[in-house]
């Protein structure tokens, strides 16, 4: 009798650990519709944003603004998750002393995940939408110069 309840609560405990760590990446597998090279074209320069796979929990980004042949702004991006937290990691050449600003996923939906982090002015969100398969809204929100602002970019595969 013994023997049955071990085997049983054992096969309980191994089934319930793989669910576990299945739906442990669950948030950064609905995000893989960002995995791609994608580019806002305007007048005055290029904004383009390349994401890969770098792990089963992880995506990687770049962020490149061109204007001419001068590089405006330089930004890496890391999308991870660490068990059910969701994080968007952004380090921008010069600016916070090249240090990384943390922002948590605050909601998602099958196409769309919204990232905040109160304590930095601007942003303090960061959203992205999925419109299609070869395109992309970004919009980034928060204070500047004491007054509400954001921007908003079309990206295209």
């Amino acid at each position: 009798m013994k023997k049955s309840a071990l085997i049983i609560l054992s096969v309980i405990c191994i089934f319930s650990c793989n669910k576990n760590q299945n739906s442990e990446k669950e948030k950064i597998k609905a995000a893989q519709w960002i995995i791609g090279n994608w580019k806002y074209k305007t007048a005055t320069g290029t904004l383009t944003e390349n994401w890969t796979k770098g792990n089963d929990s992880t995506l990687l980004g770049t962020s490149f603004y061109i204007q001419d042949k001068d590089t405006i702004h330089h930004e890496t991006i890391v999308l991870q998750q660490n068990g059910d937290n969701l994080t968007y990691t952004a380090t921008i050449k010069g600016q916070h002393n090249d240090q990384p600003v943390v922002f948590t996923l605050n909601s998602a939906t099958e196409k769309s995940m919204v990232f905040e982090n109160p304590k930095n002015d601007y942003p303090r969100t960061i959203t992205y939408q999925q419109v299609s398969s070869q395109s992309i809204i970004t919009k980034i929100s928060g204070i500047q110069q004491g007054k509400p602002s954001s921007e908003q970019f079309v990206l295209k595969k």
